[in-house]
């Protein structure tokens, strides 16, 4: 058996806790109140409760969870949540590994596991003036025992097709073996990139910030390429004036620029050519941030 393959021997339940908070975000514009309305209109009934639920039971069933409770709700006017408490280690859980290998995709949900949480929220929301709207999910999978929630990547990207990921894993807490040596950490990683398949890693631009020392591990994605028709609402990119295409175009890539920096933008920032051609500030030395 390789070595990242081997179970610990420990001395009694494994205590470490295996965190991922995961963030996607869908961009439009959209042209007029009557749009907005359609649009959060659109986003509330695609990702309602019930849906939500379906994601995450096939979550559970990715990282061998058995699911105990499930509590969910939608909101007025827009929004909808879900909790669902999980369980530890189910028989069928010696098959399961941690190595830093991409999960199943949505075609191919396998497994069983027990004990912890899965949590999402979402949150539309629109800019009172420039016709932008957004649609933010935030996901968050907890678990305890043997298997990493990452192993539920794969499966949670093309589940919920977004523009910007931001992804933060930290393992918590440590584990004794029967040594009665503590283990902080009970797998190898380097990245959350290693959790994502080929296709995904080719569909989007990567940054990644760990600390390894404390076990956190932070990954940003937005997409690689750029269609103004990928970002409209009822309206089609062949309609518009070329000088409406450029300032939708402009305004559309500043809002993907803003959130995958986590910054106010100033409008200096639309003559780079892509929502992410810089990990940096320019080498001028400007400050861009407002």
């Amino acid at each position: 058996m390789p070595q990242s393959l081997k179970r610990l021997k420990l001395h009694g339940f494994n205590n470490l806790t295996k965190s991922l908070s995961f963030n996607i975000y869908d961009v439009c514009y959209t042209d007029s109140p009557e749009q907005r309305e359609a649009y959060i209109a659109y986003i509330d009934e695609a990702y309602n409760a019930e849906r939500l639920t379906a994601i995450l039971e096939q979550v559970a069933n990715i990282i061998g969870a058995n699911v105990l409770n499930v509590a969910r709700q939608d909101y007025d006017p827009q929004g909808a949540s879900v909790t669902m408490l999980i369980a530890e280690e189910h028989p069928g859980g010696e098959s399961m590994s941690n190595s830093a290998t991409p999960g199943p995709l949505p075609e191919a949900v396998v497994g069983h596991l027990d004990k912890s949480h899965i949590t999402v929220h979402t949150y539309p929301e629109s800019h009172p003036h420039n016709g932008i709207s957004t649609f933010r999910a935030d996901i968050d999978v907890s678990t305890c025992g043997l298997i990493s929630p990452l192993k539920a990547l794969n499966y949670l990207i093309h589940a919920l097709e977004s523009d910007i990921v931001i992804m933060d894993y930290r393992v918590r807490g440590f584990t004794r073996d029967v040594k009665g040596r503590k283990h902080f950490i009970d797998h190898n990683i380097s990245s959350i990139q290693n959790y994502l398949s080929r296709d995904t890693k080719n569909t989007y631009q990567m940054i990644d910030v760990n600390v390894y020392q404390e076990n956190l591990f932070h990954t940003k994605m937005v997409v690689n390429e750029f269609r103004l028709d990928d970002y409209l609402f009822c309206i089609n990119a062949a309609d518009l004036s070329e000088k409406e295409y450029q300032r939708i175009q402009r305004l559309v890539r500043r809002e993907m620029m803003e959130i995958f920096y986590g910054r106010n933008l100033n409008r200096e920032i639309e003559r780079w050519a892509t929502p992410v051609a810089q990990a940096v500030v320019p080498e001028s030395g400007k400050d861009y941030t407002q």
